[in-house]
């Protein structure tokens, strides 16, 4: 079984992906226009997202019927 994890936990774009299937074009510019949740910069080169807003952001979207 799957380890729970908890809801500040951070999410890589391999578990984003997974969660949300859109490129990372798509996620870059709904993210820039304020559609999407912000990432957070963890070394130069790596970035993630708080897991917590990304299923906030996901129950918004299924309640507003998949519309931003």
């Amino acid at each position: 079984m799957p380890k729970r994890l908890s809801p500040e936990e951070l999410l890589l774009h391999s578990d984003l992906k997974r969660l949300v299937p859109l490129s990372r074009t798509t996620m870059w510019r709904m993210e820039r226009r304020g559609e999407f949740p912000r990432r957070i910069s963890i070394s130069d080169r790596r970035v993630a997202w708080r897991r917590s807003e990304i299923e906030a952001w996901l129950k918004h979207r299924a309640a507003m019927g998949g519309a931003s």
